[in-house]
């Protein structure tokens, strides 16, 4: 989980990159928050899409993340 810590350094590394004073410390720090913030993205973006349902023409509901688990059982695709 990201913090608002985490992103403020994130923002704080990225400005010292701007300016040319990153270390190399601090390049390997900033790609480990990249990647923890890419990652938590994706988590939050996955949870909401498993949250849709569609309404079809026939009235009934289809749930976005029944038919996922149908197409690509035992996997994410």
């Amino acid at each position: 989980m990201i913090t608002e810590a985490d992103i403020k350094r994130i923002n704080e590394l990225y400005h010292k990159q701007k300016a040319g004073t990153l270390t190399p410390e601090e390049k390997d720090e900033q790609a480990a928050l990249r990647i923890a913030y890419i990652a938590a993205i994706r988590e939050n973006l996955r949870g909401s899409l498993e949250q849709i349902k569609i309404r079809e023409e026939d009235g009934s509901i289809t749930v976005v993340k029944e038919v996922h688990d149908r197409k690509y059982p035992g996997g994410t695709h």
